[in-house]
């Protein structure tokens, strides 16, 4: 291929580009792009979520959220082994953002997700898998248990978290001498939020 014709190309993919953001295609074509960008910066496709965490049929999703905060681990002894001592996890502290990298709520303890409107949806696990790379968390399938309040999260059957960066509690640094010490590791994850379809 000659020079020449690569760079039209180069400048007819250009315009391409140009003319789907003029059309109205710009989050597709942005996401499209994302594909460099780290997993923390974008909101996975929900076409790529194993099956094993994947929500009941019937279900719709209502709001996709991105997190960055830390997961909070204590030094505990091992309930099989009392002699021995592990970083147990207390809570997640993480605030949430929607798709345009806004706030939209917290992430804590329960595990709870507090949205700005003042509604809240505390979910339990049900299933898990792990995340792609070795040092992030799992990834997660969590039903809703109880809420508060009138607004968004009041409408959450399921959760899903994907797209795990870091947030794994150290191998050591965990023993008699430190127990009840505290530490928090950096996270990142997507969280997706189903309610039944109407």
């Amino acid at each position: 291929m000659s020079p020449t014709f690569g760079k039209i190309i180069q400048i007819n993919c250009s315009l391409v580009v140009s003319l789907l953001m003029l059309n109205g295609w710009g989050a597709s074509v942005k996401t499209a792009i994302a594909g460099t960008m780290e997993p923390a910066q974008r909101i996975a496709d929900v076409a790529a979520i194993p099956d094993s965490i994947k929500v009941p049929n019937g279900e719709q999703l209502l709001l996709k959220a991105s997190a960055k905060g830390s997961q909070i681990y204590i030094c505990k002894p091992k309930s099989e082994s009392p002699e021995q001592y592990e970083w147990t996890l207390k809570a997640p502290d993480a605030v949430l953002l929607n798709e345009q990298g806004q706030d939209l709520g917290k992430h804590y303890a329960g595990p709870t997700w507090e949205a700005k409107d003042g509604s809240k949806v505390v979910g339990k696990l049900k299933s898990k898998v792990n995340a792609p790379q070795d040092d992030a968390i799992p990834w997660l399938l969590l039903e809703a248990q109880s809420h508060e309040g009138n607004g968004i999260f009041r409408q959450v059957n399921w959760i899903q978290r994907i797209n795990t960066v870091g947030g794994k509690a150290p191998v050591q640094g965990c023993d008699k001498s430190s127990e009840n010490r505290e530490i928090s590791v950096n996270y990142t994850a997507d969280y997706l939020f189903y309610k039944i379809k109407q």
